[in-house]
């Protein structure tokens, strides 16, 4: 695969986080992460409730400050700046330009309940990338047909399904032609019925995209299926992580073991 190439190759991460920790007074809930992702790597972080997933996703995205280590973003640090020999906190001028190359499509829709679907897509990019409106709008149209929704451009997200409703965060998302894509849990919010339509959009953009893309999930066959490396946490830390056929087939600890043995049996 490409992305192996280039980790071959001796490129250098898009994402490098190092020694992450995050307290929420005394819970640790992520201690000492070390993990690079890749330039075009769909990377998959699976594992039990309280494992850290989301908030390795959280800290990316400048929404949870970590506690400790570092995060670069195409070889700048996110949360710090270098100042002579020392890192001092970054303000939010800063975490507000070098997390602009990142979009996250959360669990839950967060659509503007009073706007059209195409006008939920093209605010931010109007406002914030300064976009035409009239550029906004066809590319807003674009995207919408990609996850199957241009019909419904001009309905209110109270007329659309969980399922479309997620669909349009994707699209609104990827309109801000972000580097590096998370999606956290993005189906853990809706019906069972309508896991799959969104699923298969996913799995088309990881396809079709050269984004590198990190996906929380607790969709395994999903994980299996889209990302080119899966990471088990558990307690804070990464237990263990290959590609999907090896940790799915093979798992070497037995807390994956014991993790895996749960969705088997269902």
């Amino acid at each position: 695969m490409a992305e192996t190439a280039r980790r071959e190759a001796g490129e250098p991460p898009v994402v490098r986080y190092r020694g992450i920790r995050k307290s929420y007074g005394e819970i640790e809930v992520l201690r000492g992460i070390d993990l690079d992702l890749h330039a075009g790597e769909k990377v998959a972080v699976i594992g039990p409730s309280g494992s850290g997933k989301t908030t390795l996703a959280r800290i990316l995205m400048t929404l949870e400050r970590p506690t400790g280590g570092t995060v670069e973003v195409e070889g700048e640090l996110l949360w710090h700046r270098r100042v002579k020999d020392r890192l001092v906190r970054a303000d939010e001028k800063h975490l507000h330009r070098v997390r602009s190359a990142i979009g996250m499509v959360f669990q839950h829709f967060h659509l503007f309940p009073h706007m059209t679907i195409v006008r939920n897509v093209t605010e931010a990019p109007i406002h914030v990338l300064r976009m035409p409106k009239a550029q906004a709008e066809e590319e807003a149209l674009e995207l919408l047909d990609k996850v199957g929704l241009r019909d419904k451009a001009d309905s209110y997200p109270s007329q659309l399904s969980g399922g479309q409703k997620q669909r349009v965060a994707i699209a609104r998302a990827l309109i801000m032609k972000p580097k590096v894509m998370l999606f956290d849990e993005v189906t853990s919010a809706l019906d069972p019925e309508l896991v799959g339509e969104v699923l298969k959009v996913i799995k088309q953009l990881a396809e079709e995209s050269s984004m590198t893309m990190l996906l929380i999930t607790h969709e395994m066959d999903f994980a299996r299926d889209v990302a080119d490396r899966v990471i088990f946490t558990d307690g804070g830390l990464i237990v263990e992580q290959g590609p999907p056929e090896e940790l799915f087939e093979r798992p070497e600890s037995e807390r994956l073991q014991s993790f895996l043995s749960r969705f088997r049996s269902r």
